[in-house]
């Protein structure tokens, strides 16, 4: 399976240190556990800027980065070995692995840190810090504060300054390395094969959450070990809600589902999105709609290379929609009017993308200083254009009432234009009707 090295981490760490001030240090906290209920816990999962800079897996766990420091810059607080724990809840790193494995330059037991995290940071002019996301570690981290301040007569020197270290890390965060590259193509080319396998396994009767377990066997046999995010099934009008999670209809002949999943591996997500008959035949009316959204989906590939803003992609898919909606006869009216009128919303009401990562929804600003952020190499987003009519939509006719169709692709921006990670599903209404007969022993 395809890893991030750990020499990566380091160039990260440095990379973090060269644009922090002088006499500075920058503090994170790793993900803490979460319970589920009573005390059964959640599958851990890193924060992901911790990962970022570490790829340390364990919970308690706190880095601090200092540059210039004498007895090393990459200081790792976290669990001390403990082999009766181990023996419950598996190894650990300990002071020695994180060292050795992860490559810090120094490591102290979680338990010692209120006694050795002040003083690292006292005489620091400035803490770098991302306040608000781990409410109590902030507490935490400001309880340190304060015994350095109680200490001030003694010469004790409290830090002057915070600075919100989110904003320089995420933004290095927005540029793909040819290493996380390498990582999300291999989630993008799992997902995609659960994908096709669920459009293999679809049959009317059975449940949207059968054709869940079918995409989540193909993650875990591709060696992810958990879905990037909750998993979308969502058959007939279900479409027409974006962000359906219950997964528990059933699939009813002549209707269509759509599926939006993907995996993480290494911590790198995939998201995908397609939409394909639940008997393996698109109607006359689904076909059409499908049709445009793919078309748009298309179109919104020649938008995104080096030098064309972020915005650009998602106006090209507006464009292409309202000018189909309106050959269909579902809008009426100029299409620059409609446009500019937003009439478009009622059945496109999400934006065409988002950046990718670590995070589905990944961090940095999609604009600067008000202006929409210049596509560069290495940027990853996804491309995910939609239509959703409304099974109470009484402006249309009956024909078109309950049909939501998206088609999402995983793209990252080349010296070139943009590669397509996620071209192993078939997304044109001949190769979807071909690949499902198939799978039913059917001449296509």
């Amino acid at each position: 399976m395809t890893c991030i090295p750990k020499t990566e981490y380091a160039r990260r760490r440095k990379a973090l240190m060269a644009q922090m001030e002088p006499n500075s240090i920058a503090i994170l906290p790793a993900a803490p556990v979460y319970i589920r209920n009573r005390d059964v816990e959640h599958q851990y999962r890193q924060d992901s800027d911790f990962q970022y800079l570490s790829g340390f897996p364990e919970p308690e766990a706190v880095i601090a980065l200092i540059p210039g420091r004498e007895h090393g810059e990459y200081v790792l607080f976290c669990r001390e070995r403990d082999p009766e724990r181990e023996l419950w809840d598996g190894l650990r790193a300990g002071q020695e692995g994180a060292v050795r494995d992860y490559g810090a330059d120094d490591a102290f037991p979680i338990a010692d840190i209120d006694d050795i995290l002040p003083g690292l940071i006292e005489g620091r002019g400035r803490v770098y810090y991302a306040i608000g996301s781990n409410e109590a570690f902030d507490h935490r981290l400001m309880e340190w504060i304060k015994t350095i301040r109680s200490k001030a007569r003694q010469g004790a020197q409290p830090p002057s300054e915070f600075v919100a270290l989110d904003h320089l890390l995420h933004d290095m965060r927005l540029y793909k390395s040819a290493a996380e590259v390498a990582v999300m193509r291999e989630a993008a080319a799992i997902s995609a094969r659960a994908h096709v396998r669920a459009m293999q396994a679809s049959r009317p009767g059975l449940h949207e959450y059968q054709l869940e377990a079918e995409l989540e066997y193909e993650f875990r046999k591709g060696g992810a070990r958990m879905p990037a995010y909750g998993s979308i099934v969502a058959g007939g009008r279900n479409a027409c809600i974006l962000h359906y999670t219950e997964n528990n209809m059933p699939l009813r002949d002549g209707d269509l589902v759509l599926i939006d999943a993907g995996c993480e591996i290494d911590c790198y997500a995939s998201d995908i999105t397609r939409t394909f008959p639940v008997n393996g035949t698109f109607s006359p009316e689904q076909k059409a709609i499908y049709e445009l959204v793919l078309a748009a989906n298309l179109e919104a590939f020649r938008h995104i290379a080096p030098g064309r803003h972020w915005n650009e992609a998602h106006e090209a898919t507006v464009r292409v929609i309202v000018a189909g909606l309106v050959e269909l006869g579902l809008l009426a009216g100029d299409v620059d009017e409609l446009i500019a009128a937003e009439a478009y919303k009622p059945f496109y009401m999400h934006r065409a993308g988002h950046w990718l990562g670590m995070d589905v929804h990944d961090v940095g600003d999609y604009k600067i200083d008000g202006q929409w952020r210049v596509l560069e190499p290495g940027m990853a987003m996804t491309v995910e254009p939609g239509i959703y009519i409304a099974a109470d939509n009484d402006k249309v006719e009956r024909r078109w009432r309950g049909i939501g169709v998206r088609i999402e692709d995983d793209v990252v921006v080349t010296e070139g234009g943009c590669e397509i990670l996620t071209g192993g599903v078939p997304k044109g209404v001949a190769e979807i009707e071909a690949l499902m007969a198939a799978a039913r022993g059917r001449v296509a």
